[in-house]
């Protein structure tokens, strides 16, 4: 017969391992929901038959505080508009990856890209990217200036580039940089040029 604490001890250490089981089990359950959810929030787009194409992004880079041009490489569409907004979901892409040179808000997106007679692009972005974006002047302009750049890099027919948020009119990304006027390409030029200086 065994003796009565040695029966709790067995008891006791059973218990223990269920327990530590049940943990494990949760936490790997976890582990797994928070990696559907990362790969949730990068931009999702409809698949392009063909050859990829090489195209230049420009990085914002937050710890350093400037813009850097970057080669990728997607395969696009033919027509102008849906060219330019998988280009920018390429870009978004980056952002969203972890860790990321210059964070935005899981699901931001592009809801679309319409060009307009003279050299007129408007970015329609979600709500989520500018309700998740982080305040501050610096983050914001670098956001506005990438994703400027990144168009005129690669439409060169793109001079001026225009921001709503939904379909609407916005008065600031998040408190800072300015969604009610109209970005000058050339205007965009100098300022990365001048982070670039620093």
């Amino acid at each position: 017969m065994i003796a009565r604490h040695v029966q709790i001890t067995i008891f006791v250490l059973l218990l223990g391992v269920l327990a530590g089981g049940v943990y494990m089990n949760r936490l790997k359950q976890r582990e797994q929901s928070a990696a559907q959810t990362n790969s949730d929030s990068l931009p999702v787009t409809a698949p392009v038959a063909g050859p990829t194409e090489k195209i230049e992004l420009m990085i914002a880079y937050d710890e350093d505080g400037v813009l850097r041009k970057e080669q990728s490489s997607a395969a696009l569409p033919q027509e102008a508009m849906a060219r330019d907004k998988k280009i920018l979901r390429v870009l978004l892409g980056e952002y969203l990856r972890k860790p990321s040179p210059h964070p935005l808000g899981d699901r931001a997106d592009v809801n679309d890209v319409y060009l307009a007679p003279g050299g007129l692009c408007v970015v329609d972005l979600n709500a989520t990217f500018a309700e998740g974006h982080r305040s501050g002047i610096m983050a914001e302009q670098m956001t506005i200036a990438s994703i400027v750049e990144t168009l005129s890099l690669n439409d060169r027919t793109i001079t001026k580039v225009k921001f709503l948020v939904d379909g609407k009119e916005r008065e600031t990304l998040a408190g800072h940089a300015d969604l009610s006027m109209i970005y000058e390409v050339p205007a965009v030029h100098e300022m990365v040029a001048e982070l670039q200086v620093r």
